[in-house]
């Protein structure tokens, strides 16, 4: 694991063109009303392969979690570098622990990981904007797709931590039925060398 090659960023001193994107430190209130504030602090990724080689765990590379397609943002998506929010790392410790409990590969989807705030699913509103939610769709030779297979790696999911919120089976809002939904919740991460001061 080379975590060290990733170069913290404050989000506030991106050009504008990312910022606009981005929004880092900016508030955003979630579907209960709730008021968070979106990431001040990001990884830079300076090239995709990069990305696949970086392990953010044993068995994640950041690749895994920060893979969109065209719903993203055209500057974020088709130039580097790009930026991730920091808390990343913590989000592929769950997965890791994940793994190693229900003892097979975890597939992340596209889409699953990290949407920046301008991702046309769920924009800022979505958990995924903090970099602390994935969606599995897949574990080992099964696939996601029916209330038995979600339900029965949900209740292992949710042993991992307190912190961890994993979405029932079901097509209603707050509930998924193609993949598992694991979050750590609205985290944002300051990393050492960085300060908060404005």
């Amino acid at each position: 694991m080379r975590v060290e090659v990733l170069r913290a960023i404050d989000g506030l001193d991106l050009p504008e063109e990312y910022r606009a994107f981005l929004r880092p430190g900016e508030t955003e209130t979630d579907s209960s009303g709730n008021v968070h504030r979106l990431p001040r602090f990001f990884y830079e990724v300076r090239s995709w392969q990069e990305a696949q080689e970086l392990r953010l765990a044993p068995h994640f590379t950041l690749a895994e979690l920060m893979l969109v397609d065209c719903r993203e943002a055209r500057l974020l998506l088709s130039q580097f570098p790009h930026y991730v929010p920091c808390a990343i790392v913590i989000l592929a410790r769950l997965l890791e622990d994940f793994r190693h409990e229900v003892g097979a590969p975890v597939f992340i989807a596209a889409n699953g990981g990290y949407r920046s705030p301008a991702h046309q699913i769920g924009g800022a509103k979505s958990i995924h904007a903090w970099g602390t939610a994935a969606n599995v769709y897949r574990i080992g030779d099964t696939f996601l797709t029916e209330a038995r297979s979600i339900e029965k790696y949900r209740a292992i999911a949710a042993l991992l931590s307190p912190a961890v919120c994993v979405r029932p089976f079901g097509s209603e809002a707050g509930e998924t039925n193609d993949h598992l939904h694991v979050d750590l919740g609205f985290v944002t991460v300051t990393p050492r060398e960085c300060s908060e001061a404005l």
